[in-house]
């Protein structure tokens, strides 16, 4: 009987403590977001049955309201301006812009009914008067919840219909930015259930939507002092100001932050949870890539990253596009073709959606490799199987693009939400299309299951290496579900909180436990640390991710209509999902220690580069700007600006982007013969994507994010969205200094990537390990493709 030392004992208690804090972290943060969206049903703004005046005349509806969202929805202009501060920000905030017209419509009303003049020709005291009058009379709450009616003062039905003009010239004649003429119809459009545009014309829709949001973003909620939006926009002339949360709850979340900074990196070197080398000084693991086992399912992930990287390039050319449309909206460099074939919405998308394409294709074609080296062989037909799925995420990537055009440029009818565009910012996909998508992600899933049986049978610790890798496969899919708990009908605000579960939960946080997860199966797979020691830091890992990660979603909840106690929760755990990103810049100098080590004969220096990059980006990107936003106070005033896109660009392609290179890189280089391996080029590429993404944040969206805070707290929230804020000379300036980081990015960073991936394809090894076969029996057999 074998007799357990006291530092396996030792080992056993912290590695099952860990779990147990691991499970009731989850089930603690998860009982916490699921009760905070029962909040936000409960407390979200009512969408009234109907709105009347003073007389009881019905002057818009709910089916008003709803259809026009579906038609704010329809055309994509989630991807070209905001809502409530969601969007996209070439174009307005839709509900910061309303708000002004419907406040300057009601001060106009009684200027001219007291004064027999136009608000701006009053003078001081005068204004001063309305203004206080005006503000009490928006404030004032006059929903009645029994009868589901909302009545509107006569100044505030002026207000309305101010409104409604102002909307049907826009899309009537265009806004000259990126609102085309004639965009949305005017004619009456048939009630339809499946598309939820309700009978009437879009233009009188979708204005009373945008109205709503503002009726809202000014309306005490019952009982409290503070608008269902928080206050939110700020615009001091509708008595929006920032509210005693906002200011409260930012110093808490830094108190906090450096608190358990303090106590985490305590217990985390107290108690080693990092993971530990498992080689000695001096005597690295040697590799022979040649003699590497190779299955035929792993050499057809080299289709997969061929695609990633074609698409990196299309997806980056189209960023380009878009930074180059806020110089000159309707036309690039003259050719006024493109912008009419990709306007900026459009191109949003595709940027948006090729991203997520590109980079979740990566992690499969990832999953994909590894899976035999984890099961110890290969199952029977898994080839025809990876070839299957392939050819799904190609129907998928360009069946869902030519949709979204059809869908944006009104060619699909009522046809619009199943396989257009579904209008959703980063959930753009049709309903179709998400459908496929689930499918090709569960068809991965069984892929990687089929592989790994065995291995999970043999690992008798359901919290061990294998099982975790398991794990968070499932949650790929998993939680990408909840983007089907929302339709065009879903209340906006509601439909936010779910929209959030995929963008924070699935994209940032079950694919950073991926990421983790991976990151260690591939280290102890490279025998450079002990498994032991790597599932320790892992469990650690994971709880301090999902700890503040989970909870943490609830920065984006703070004036989107959602309840006040947000501010509190989002505030104070989005501040804690700096910590876990801290721990892993010390996982990247370990990392970079044992590249070193290896020294040139090292095969996966380049994959180690885009993973120390990873690191950098996490903590630069995900931890230092998502910290600076996510503060309420900052937040308050920046929501939906240039600060945003430059926490996104560093999180996203810093974070998500580089790691997928990292893993890209690590499956071509066991696939691809050695001798056509560049590592020089690739260093090349690493130092192009580095300084480019670092050039666009720092010489660009820095820079402007603040100007455009500072332009929001002078002159009121509406004027940093305004598109003359872009016209400044100095922004200007910024805008056209982008094209320097862009193309370094684009030249230097992604075109060897593109050179290099093109080349392997046509360098594949042939597989040495038959179907079935056990991959250590048949590493030195080479057999036929």
């Amino acid at each position: 009987m074998k007799v357990e030392t006291g530092s396996q004992t030792r080992t056993g208690t912290q590695n099952s403590f860990l779990k147990g804090t691991l499970i009731f972290t989850i089930i603690i943060s998860f009982t916490v977001l699921i009760l905070g969206g029962f909040w936000i049903f409960k407390d979200m703004a009512p969408r009234p049955l109907q709105v009347v005046d003073s007389k009881g005349t019905v002057i818009s509806t709910q089916e008003q309201i709803v259809g026009g969202q579906a038609v704010f929805q329809k055309y994509g202009l989630m991807d070209y301006g905001t809502v409530l501060g969601h969007g996209s920000y070439l174009g307005p905030d839709y509900t910061a812009e309303a708000l002004k017209i419907y406040t300057e419509g009601m001060q106009n009303f009684y200027a001219n009914a007291e004064h027999q003049k136009a608000f701006a020709e009053l003078d001081d005291q005068q204004k001063l008067l309305i203004k206080d009058k005006v503000i009490a009379e928006m404030r004032e709450n006059r929903y009645d919840e029994s009868k589901q009616v909302l009545t509107l003062t006569d100044a505030q039905v002026f207000g309305h219909e101010q409104v409604r003009a102002y909307y049907k010239k826009v899309f009537t004649e265009g806004d000259y930015v990126g609102i085309k003429p004639g965009l949305i119809k005017e004619d009456d459009m048939p009630a339809d259930n499946r598309a939820w545009v309700g009978a009437g014309d879009q233009i009188t829709q979708i204005s009373d939507f945008f109205f709503w949001t503002a009726w809202l973003s000014s309306t005490k909620r019952f009982g409290d002092t503070i608008t269902y939006t928080n206050n939110w926009p700020y615009y001091e002339d509708a008595g929006n100001t920032m509210s005693y949360s906002a200011v409260l709850w930012s110093g808490v979340s830094v108190t906090l932050l450096i608190f358990f900074i303090g106590l985490i990196l305590y217990f985390y070197n107290r108690y080693k949870l990092f993971m530990q080398e498992a080689y000695e000084e001096g005597n690295f693991p040697k590799f022979d890539v040649n003699k590497l086992p190779l299955t035929s399912s792993q050499v057809k992930t080299g289709k997969y990253f061929t695609v990633v990287i074609l698409l990196f390039f299309i997806q980056s050319m189209f960023g380009g596009l878009l930074a180059h449309y806020y110089l000159e909206p309707n036309s690039f460099f003259g050719m006024k073709w493109i912008a009419e074939l990709f306007p900026f919405s459009l191109s949003k998308t595709y940027h948006l959606q090729l991203a997520i394409f590109w980079i979740a294709t990566a992690w499969l074609g990832m999953g994909i490799y590894v899976a035999p080296l984890v099961g110890g062989k290969e199952p029977k037909r898994q080839g025809l199987l990876v070839d299957i799925l392939f050819c799904a995420l190609v129907v998928l990537v360009g069946g869902s693009m030519v949709g979204e055009w059809l869908g944006v440029n009104g060619k699909l009818g009522n046809a619009w939400f199943l396989f257009g565009h579904q209008g959703w910012e980063y959930v753009e996909l049709g309903r179709i299309w998400q459908v496929v998508l689930v499918v090709g992600m569960l068809i991965w899933l069984y892929i990687v299951f089929r592989a790994i049986k065995s291995a999970l049978k043999k690992e008798t610790d359901k919290g061990g290496l294998t099982h975790l890798l398991f794990y968070a496969s499932i949650a790929v899919p998993l939680f990408y579900l909840f983007a089907f708990m929302f339709n065009p009908g879903t209340n906006f605000t509601m439909a936010d909180y779910w929209r959030w579960w995929i963008i924070h939960l699935w994209v940032e946080g079950i694919f950073e436990v991926f990421a983790v997860v991976v990151i260690g199966f591939l280290m102890v797979r490279m025998g450079l640390v002990t498994k032991s020691s790597t599932v320790r830091a892992l469990l650690f890992q994971f709880t301090l991710l999902l700890g503040g990660g989970v909870i943490g979603i609830g920065h984006h909840y703070y004036y989107n209509g959602s309840s006040e106690i947000w501010i509190a929760l989002g505030a104070v755990f989005s501040a804690l999902e700096v910590i876990p990103l801290t721990l892993l810049i010390l996982e990247a100098y370990e990392q970079y220690k044992m590249m070193k080590d290896g020294g040139k004969n090292f095969p996966y220096t380049a994959s180690f580069r885009f993973l120390i990059s990873t690191a950098v980006w996490n903590l630069i990107g995900a931890g230092v700007l998502g910290f600076l936003i996510n503060l309420p106070a900052v937040s308050y005033f920046e929501h939906g600006q240039f600060l945003t896109p430059a926490h996104g660009h560093a999180a996203m392609m810093g974070v998500y982007g580089m790691f997928a290179i990292a893993v890209l890189l690590y499956s071509l280089r066991n696939i691809v013969k050695p001798e056509a391996w560049n590592d020089k080029l690739l260093r090349i590429s690493c130092w192009g994507l580095n300084i480019g993404l670092a050039g666009m944040v720092i010489i660009t969206l820095l820079p402007v994010g603040f100007l455009q805070m500072e332009t929001a707290f002078e002159q009121g929230y509406w004027a940093s969205r305004s598109f003359d804020f872009y016209l400044d000379p100095l922004v200007q300036k910024l805008l056209w200094v982008r094209a320097l980081p862009d193309t370094i990015f684009l030249v230097v960073g992604i075109l060897p990537l593109v050179y290099f991936c093109l080349k392997a394809q046509f360098n594949l090894r042939k597989p040495n390990v038959a179907e079935d076969q056990n991959i250590e029996e048949g590493n030195n057999k080479t057999l036929s493709m």
